[in-house]
This record gives C-alpha cells, sequence and structure tokens, in this order.
C-alpha cells in the first residue's frame, strides 16, 4: 500500500494548506484573508472587472465574490463603477489605497515564499516554479 506521501496530488494539497496558513496568518492584522488578497491580486492586473469575471478566473462562488468585494469596498482598496462599454453593468476597481496595500503586502508575500521553500536552492525553486506553471496551464486563471 502506498503512502500519502507518495501521492503527487496529496502533496500539493497539503503545500496549499500550509501556504494558505501562513498568508492568512500574515493577513490576519489587516483584517483580510487570502481570497480578498486574490482578489486584489486579480485587479491589480485589468483596468477593471465584472464581479461574474472575478468569479470565473479565481474560481469564487459568485455570491463569495459579492461579499468579498463588498469588504474591499469598506476598506477603500476596491470600488464598484459603471462599466465603460455597459453602463448597466458594474466592474470592480482596484483604488490607490488597494495599490498600496499590495505593495506593502510584497515583502511578506516573499517571506512566506522563502519559509516554504526554504529546502530547496535558487536553482530547485525556479525549476519547481516552471513545473507549476506548466502543470497548472490555464486552470489557475489569472
Amino acid at each position: 500500500m502506498r503512502g500519502l506521501h507518495a501521492d503527487a496530488g496529496y502533496l500539493l494539497y497539503r503545500l496549499g494548506l500550509r501556504s494558505g496558513q501562513l498568508f492568512n496568518t500574515f493577513l490576519q492584522e489587516s483584517g483580510l484573508r487570502l481570497r480578498h488578497y486574490a482578489v486584489l491580486r486579480f485587479l491589480a492586473t485589468t483596468e477593471g472587472a465584472l464581479q461574474r469575471e472575478l468569479s470565473a478566473r479565481l474560481g469564487y462562488d459568485p455570491s463569495a465574490i459579492v461579499g468579498l468585494v463588498d469588504d474591499l469596498e469598506k476598506l477603500g482598496f476596491a470600488e464598484r463603477r459603471p462599466a465603460p462599454d455597459d453602463r448597466r453593468s458594474r466592474i470592480v476597481v482596484l483604488t490607490e489605497a488597494g495599490g498600496e496595500f499590495l505593495r506593502g503586502t510584497d515583502e511578506a508575500g516573499l517571506r512566506v515564499t522563502n519559509e516554504l521553500l526554504s529546502p530547496l536552492d535558487p536553482a530547485e525553486r525556479k525549476t519547481l516554479h516552471a513545473l507549476l506553471l506548466r502543470v497548472a496551464g490555464d486552470g489557475l486563471g489569472g
């Protein structure tokens, strides 16, 4: 019988849990969770996105996106605006305060990554990143 650690899928799952725990711990003092961070990071790559696009790209339930965007609006990190091509639709955009928050998280994010990948040398980290990108393909969105 194979042990759990013989299954790459299980190892990736455990690594994902550990990564999420570390990120959530670092985000805790801001009142945000990893899901909020993911929305902000996605918004930083675009001029704005419909909530249904956020849901599809991030893999979150549409009702969860509404709550996440509400939270980010209350903090002043994102705002809903009329869509430029359809005034009946609303897009979510990153605010200047949201961009500043993300810039402030860069160092902490690097610390989380360094802690997770501490057993690997720089060449191994680069190889792992390339392999993860290849395996993930388009399945991770954003």
